[in-house]
């Protein structure tokens, strides 16, 4: 029995990690995303390119196999917390050496790593919102290992006085779980196609992140703009309306025009993706 139970907890974790990399490729291959790398082009970008992208998350399959095999039906303590961290920064050691060091996924890596790491932990069971607070508990738990120096959005976090992504994580990824996955399943109950859908998921993301991507590039006026933009393709009926797809192609302009990119929208949007197959609806 004992065998029984370890190969079903092998299989899941192994599920989880194909289902966590298969999100991240989704996300790169959603088409046209405002400002970012997708099936058209590098977007903002001067270093990314979608074959890049999806290199990157082939490289973290195996990173979030040993979070979901570390995390498998256990809670949340100390010990845990630590041995995920130290996970997590070994799969960014991977994706930098698949990547030439360009950082393709590193806030992916955080977001949806803990939600691997949260349906493992609750046996591959659980709606959304379990598992959001599950990884809440978490990410509110200390890492003594954790690097000391600021990266870009830690910066942009103190420079503007707004939240992160450990924020975003602590408090339960509210833009996934009140915004991106309510809109998502709206959208296709609406009629829009699955493209759409997922698109309309990204754009109520983008209404009130703070993302630390765009302020790092663009600061409060890409934000504003990223923000205002957003708003008014969800106001003309979203994407799978004439009308939301024109302001959706202004807003792609305005943030190319500014160097701005929503790569903190697209990490979340990975994360509702994963929350989407992993939860019933």
């Amino acid at each position: 029995m004992t065998t029984l139970r370890h190969c079903q907890s092998e299989a899941s974790a192994a599920a989880l990690a194909q289902r966590a990399t298969a999100c991240l490729i989704d996300e790169a291959r959603l088409t046209p995303k405002p400002g970012l790398v997708d099936m058209r082009g590098s977007g903002a970008h001067r270093d990314l390119t979608l074959a890049l992208m999806e290199r990157s998350a082939h490289a973290l399959t195996p990173a979030f196999h040993q979070l979901a095999q570390q995390s498998w039906q256990r809670p949340a303590d100390i010990a845990l917390r630590e041995r995920i961290g130290e996970l997590g920064r070994e799969g960014e050691r991977q994706m930098m050496a698949a990547t030439g060091n360009v950082n393709t996924h590193r806030g992916a890596i955080w977001a949806v790593g803990l939600l691997v790491c949260a349906a493992a932990m609750q046996g591959g069971q659980g709606d959304s919102a379990t598992l959001a607070n599950t990884a809440a508990q978490l990410a509110q738990l200390p890492d003594r290992a954790a690097p000391r120096q600021f990266s870009n959005g830690l910066r942009a976090t103190h420079r503007y006085h707004v939240p992160g992504a450990r924020e975003e994580a602590q408090q339960g990824f509210p833009h996934v779980t009140g915004l991106a996955l309510p809109r998502l399943r709206l959208s296709r109950q609406l009629g829009a196609t699955e493209t759409e859908a997922r698109l309309d998921a990204l754009l109520a993301i983008m209404t009130s992140l703070s993302d630390t991507c765009v302020l790092n590039r663009a600061g409060l006026a890409g934000l504003t703009a990223m923000q205002t933009g957003a708003r008014a393709v969800l106001q003309a009926g979203g994407t799978a309306q004439p009308a939301g797809r024109q302001a959706l192609a202004q807003l792609d302009a305005a943030l190319l025009a500014l160097n701005a990119s929503p790569g903190g929208a697209a990490d979340l949007l990975a994360a509702t993706l994963f929350l989407d197959r992993s939860t019933p609806n």
